[in-house]
């Protein structure tokens, strides 16, 4: 048996076995869509004035399980209060992160080791989120328009875990896809992250604590599909 076809059995068997749990016939899967628009962006600042930095990557893993009632067409009607969602393994490979200038280019090799050694990725490999609470606040004034949300739930990084709470986006797209938007504000000092402290040419530098991120997920309706024995 191929290794793809043992990888597809068993996602299949994953998302099957979620879905069970609570009514099968009503809960719907989605997985990234590698083809939306998937974007992770953190920006921070440091000491001198004026400097701000950033850290960008494209890949947030993990699946959402969905109810009756959460909007997953443009424009369906649904009324402010929690919603049924489920997303209990969603992470980002701390290496997929890379140091970037404002325009997205790729900045410097040497701040990635820094960021690598700070974010302790030799131990704790992926920033992991659990969901526990999403919560309708507003819906769409037009039916291209997002519903806004809330989401309460347990950020992981470097091996810290604390309960944020941040504004989230859903936009319907059709076809079966949606994009989420979540504009969490954070501490590195949380986590236990310390602030890059480094001398440099002609000054020292060092990185704020307050960081701002910005995370497009794109997602896809799964099917699941019956592995193949041979």
């Amino acid at each position: 048996m191929k290794i793809r076809t043992l990888i597809a059995g068993g996602s299949a068997l994953l998302v099957a076995a979620i879905l069970a749990r609570q009514a099968p016939a009503q809960n719907v899967a989605y997985v990234p869509d590698r083809t939306g628009s998937n974007k992770v962006w953190i920006e921070g600042t440091a000491n001198l004035i004026h400097t701000t930095w950033w850290v960008g990557g494209e890949y947030i893993l993990g699946m959402l399980v969905v109810g009756p009632g959460f909007p997953t067409e443009p424009g369906q009607a649904v009324t402010p209060g929690p919603l049924p969602a489920q997303a209990t393994n969603v992470f980002i490979q701390a290496r997929s992160l890379k140091s970037r200038e404002k325009d997205g280019r790729l900045y410097s090799d040497s701040m990635d080791d820094v960021m690598y050694e700070h974010l302790k990725v030799e131990k704790f490999a992926a920033i992991r989120f659990h969901l526990d609470e999403l919560t309708l606040k507003e819906a769409p004034k037009s039916k291209d328009a997002p519903y806004l949300c809330q989401a309460k739930g347990r950020l992981a990084v470097g091996g810290i875990t604390n309960t944020i709470t941040m504004p989230v986006s859903i936009l319907p797209l059709g076809g079966g896809k949606l994009k989420i938007t979540c504009t969490p504000v954070v501490k590195m000092s949380d986590y236990q992250v310390g602030p890059v402290d480094k001398n440099i040419v002609v000054t020292h530098i060092r990185t704020g604590d307050e960081v701002k991120l910005t995370l497009d997920w794109a997602l896809k309706k799964m099917v699941p599909r019956v592995a193949a024995s041979k």
